[in-house]
């Protein structure tokens, strides 16, 4: 019965929180409270059961713009990455998961929403609007979990856009191992961070960071 009680005071409790902030996220410019409420409990227990390890994690800047992009093999992908560093990530991620029952903790957590049925700009600017207030972008170029034999899949050209037109510098990494309890053969690792220069030919670096992550996963088979 106390648990009962307690489970539902927490619930409320970030129902108000985000009710007072989901005019605060990534349009007003603010750090989303859920998510630095619940990143260290997240992480905390992610750490402690899957056991990861996390190469070149201080590649990841203290401060300023930067889009981290990778492999998707995961649900769990984004977990991971919250895990690796102590500053907010914005990831871009389908906008199913906002129309779910617990949508508004997607939503708490800074989410930008994507429409993968057309190429939304929308999505696109919302990134671009957050890496120019010296946000952190999280984004899968794969646009979603990689299921298939293939290494990975055609890279969208999302990650190099938003560089392209926010002057951000683009960190790849790559994941692999399953996500199996207090398995230590998980890992992740970030490489040098990739420029893309304003007004070349984005498909090209997109092709780059594409062979940058490909490359790294075909050492490990």
């Amino acid at each position: 019965m106390c648990l009962f009680f307690l489970v539902n005071i927490v619930y409320i409790y970030i129902i108000l929180i985000y009710n007072y902030y989901k005019n605060k996220g990534i349009d007003g410019m603010r750090e989303p409270i859920l998510y630095r409420i619940v990143r260290p409990i997240i992480t905390g227990l992610f750490l402690i059961v899957f056991r990861p390890k996390i190469i070149g994690r201080n590649r990841i800047p203290t401060k300023g713009r930067i889009i981290l992009a990778g492999n998707h093999t995961n649900y769990l992908d984004c977990i991971l990455l919250i895990s690796c560093t102590k500053r907010t990530i914005h990831f871009l991620a389908k906008e199913e998961l906002l129309s779910s029952p617990i949508g508004f903790i997607f939503r708490g957590m800074g989410i930008i929403p994507v429409n993968r049925k057309i190429h939304d700009k929308m999505a696109l600017s919302k990134g671009i609007e957050a890496l120019n207030c010296d946000k952190v972008i999280g984004i899968f170029p794969e646009g979603t979990i990689n299921k298939t034999k293939d290494i990975i899949l055609p890279f969208k050209i999302g990650a190099v856009k938003m560089a392209s037109v926010s002057g951000s510098k683009i960190i790849p990494f790559t994941i692999v191992g399953k996500y199996r309890l207090f398995n230590s053969k998980l890992r992740i690792e970030f490489f040098d961070e990739m420029e893309v220069v304003p007004l070349d030919d984005l498909s090209s670096y997109n092709k780059k960071l594409e062979n940058i992550i490909s490359e790294s996963l075909r050492k490990e088979k």
